[in-house]
């Protein structure tokens, strides 16, 4: 078949699923990686605008620029010119987007699969800087807009059933470029647009359209979570990212890594340490976290202060070094409470053992400092008690002198 046959046959494939309202066939038949795609940039032998131009008019607007434009992509990408391929893509979703805003819900599959691959292609060509990614961002955004203006269709079949898709793409795009200031304007139009289709019901609706490891909840969960820890909502970081990881695709492991990357820290500042089999499933956390969490269980300060020091660069880059660093103080309490126990649990223990044991640790503290971490330990719930300056003497609760973590009260509050 000659590459005019070819076209020609594209050309009635994307027709087919117009008329029929095929969205997931729609999305194939776009995809610039597509086998079908490379032969058909194969046949028709190094495929210009100009050598297009021919079949403008051949089916309904925008569907035959569209068509063109993909063709063109394609011939792009297999020349490994990522730039020219990035500039066509935008324009096919440019025309695209004309279409989707006067159609109902059927569309979202193929919505999905463009505006992913303009993520992609802006990535591709993202070390020439971020130009590419802010633009891609700008042109999902009028995708946003078209989802969430949806007042025509059925419920079932509305657009708006894209839009947390379309912003975990945005979101992902800025956090990509780190002008993550730049997601305010968006959240506030999903607060603003109470009739979204309410969050819970997005895995189950979306299963079936998106077979790739994040589904739109997930993805737009973990942004949330991210967003609230940066901004040190430590509470509502752990509830999002708690969410997006039991929602997300148990095959999905590097998407469940990450989301626990960020979760593990905040769980650790409550108490609540991962167990053994959960960290054997992941190896880079493991090696990552595995100190600092037996630091915790032995009071060991200076294998805590070690391991911040090996990671430094690491935590930094992550965005954990500040929250472990706080979380430092849970080594202080497994200290103090090593000390109860050699007391054999007694009520009153001198401040004096508590210095001693900080020297030991590592901490060249004095004994007034020492008397300072303790009141600390008991202002912020680790120790049940209070200090008696005069005798130099911390009296413990008889019944619960060291709570368990886990059952601190606001235990975010005591990081601030």
């Amino acid at each position: 078949m000659s590459g005019a046959g070819k076209f020609s046959n594209f050309l009635i494939q994307i027709a087919t699923a117009l008329r029929e309202e095929k969205g997931p066939e729609l999305a194939f038949l776009l995809k610039p990686t597509s086998e079908h795609g490379k032969q058909l940039v194969k046949e028709m032998r190094n495929p210009t605008r100009e050598s297009l131009a021919y079949y403008e008019g051949s089916m309904e607007s925008p569907w035959d620029e569209i068509a063109i434009h993909y063709v063109l992509v394609v011939n792009h990408c297999a020349k490994k010119r990522e730039a020219e391929a990035f500039k066509e893509e935008c324009t096919l979703v440019n025309l695209f987007l004309r279409y989707f805003a006067m159609n109902s819900g059927w569309t979202l599959p193929a919505l999905f699969s463009i505006l992913r691959d303009l993520r992609d292609l802006a990535f591709d060509v993202r070390q020439e800087g971020t130009a590419s990614m802010e633009e891609a961002a700008r042109i999902i955004s009028k995708a946003f807009s078209s989802c969430v203006t949806d007042r025509q269709s059925p419920y079932a079949e509305s657009r708006k059933w894209g839009v947390y898709y379309v912003v975990g793409l945005i979101l992902k795009c800025y956090f990509r470029v780190k002008r993550i200031s730049l997601s305010k304007s968006i959240l506030r139009a999903i607060d603003a647009n109470p009739d979204i289709p309410p969050l819970t019901e997005y895995p189950r609706s979306h299963q079936a359209w998106i077979s790739p490891l994040f589904c739109s909840a997930v993805t737009y969960r973990y942004y949330i979570g991210m967003l609230s820890f940066l901004n040190e909502d430590f509470a509502k970081a752990e509830q999002e990212l708690t969410l997006a990881f039991y929602n997300c695709d148990i095959k999905a492991h590097s998407n469940q890594e990450r989301i626990l990357t960020y979760l593990l820290p905040l769980r650790l500042l409550r108490g609540h340490l991962p167990t053994r089999e959960l960290l054997d499933r992941f190896p880079v956390l493991d090696e990552l976290f595995s100190p600092f969490i037996s630091a915790v269980q032995t009071g060991d300060i200076g294998g805590y202060d070690a391991a911040l020091d090996k990671s430094e660069r690491r935590l930094v880059d992550l965005n954990l070094y500040l929250t472990l660093e706080r979380a430092r103080e849970l080594c202080i309490r497994g200290l103090f409470r090593r000390v109860w126990i050699a007391s054999q649990k007694g009520t009153r223990i001198p401040v004096s053992l508590f210095h001693t044991s900080l020297k030991i640790a590592g901490m060249d503290v004095s004994q007034e400092e020492a008397e300072c971490y303790a009141a600390n330990m008991i202002y912020k719930g680790f120790m049940r008690g209070y200090i008696s300056h005069e005798k130099q003497m911390v009296v413990l609760a008889s019944a619960n002198a060291f709570p368990r973590l886990a059952d601190r009260a606001s235990p975010y509050a005591s990081l601030y």
